[in-house]
């Protein structure tokens, strides 16, 4: 079965979907129902977007496997964490989950795979590159920031220095995944920007900004070493200005999608119990539905 068919969803599909608010910009059911498509599978992908301060009642709402899972995106990573009832280390270090699973039983378990996600897609877009050898700046202190953060430090990142408008949120992330990984990450106020810039081997932005195509984060790429990688986790614009800027500055760059095509792999298999098949250019699939919004 190609992923252009349709499946057929009978009395005993499973049910996955994706989180956030907003939500109508996510490429999550184009990659994952192309997948069951390709697999052909009894099974639908679906997006929900919860109102902001109703997210907590409408997890506690699908206990007992009434949907089998959720991946979590803006701005639900924190508070999808603090429903579950157990949760990988990862997610635990991070202090943030992007997949949440439903068992039979009622127990909700949490995981973060934003963090492998971008280490993936680092490795496919900037073959090479040394994450333990290149001290990372991460603009951001969202649930996002929080799993790239602790990801980078398990691999061995030198340092990791999170910068943010709010300096408390960027220092509660700090202390928190210090108690297992000691100084490696540190909050760093604004001021600090440009000095941790000139060091950077690795810039990331984690924020919301440049959502759309707006202006992302004010950061002086310009300033980090030569073969420095930025990363932006926006994807919509594909080519964001923050990378944009990135490329004139001649710094090799790694885009939103790629990490969120990592990141998808252990959600479905999560979900569905089985690997996405091969085959399926999920990547070509998502830039079509993203039309102008990816040049």
């Amino acid at each position: 079965m190609s992923a252009s068919q349709d499946v057929r969803i009978g009395g005993a599909a499973t049910v996955a979907g994706v989180c956030g608010q907003p939500i109508r910009h996510s490429m999550s059911p184009v990659i994952h129902n192309a997948w069951i498509a390709a697999a052909g599978l009894n099974a639908a992908y679906v997006p929900f977007a919860p109102g902001e301060d109703n997210f907590e009642t409408f997890v506690e709402g699908l206990r007992g496997g009434a949907i089998r899972g959720l991946n979590v995106t803006i701005p639900f990573k924190e508070q999808a964490l603090a429903c579950a009832d157990r949760c990988s280390d990862l997610a635990k270090l991070a202090g943030a989950a992007n997949l949440l699973i439903f068992e039979a039983d009622g127990t909700i378990v949490a995981d973060n795979t934003d963090g492998p996600g971008l280490i993936g897609a680092i490795a496919a877009q900037a073959p090479g590159f040394d994450l333990t050898t290149s001290p990372v700046v991460i603009l951001g202190a969202g649930g996002a920031a929080r799993g790239a953060a602790a990801a980078l430090a398990l691999a061995g990142a030198p340092r990791v220095s999170i910068v943010n408008r709010t300096f408390v949120r960027a220092e509660a992330i700090a202390t928190s995944i210090a108690k297992a990984k000691g100084g490696v990450v540190e909050a760093a106020s604004e001021d600090e920007l440009d000095a941790l810039l000139a060091q950077a081997g690795l810039v990331i932005n984690a924020t919301s900004l440049g959502l759309g195509g707006g202006a992302g984060p004010a950061a002086r790429l310009e300033l980090t070493p030569k073969n420095a990688v930025v990363v932006d986790m926006v994807y919509k614009p594909l080519r964001t200005e923050f990378l944009r800027r990135a490329e004139a500055a001649g710094r090799r760059t790694v885009d939103g999608l790629e990490m969120l095509l990592r990141q998808a792999v252990p959600s479905f298999e999560a979900f569905f119990g089985v690997t996405p098949p091969a085959g399926v250019d999920v990547r070509a699939l998502a830039l079509a539905q993203l039309g102008d919004a990816a040049t």
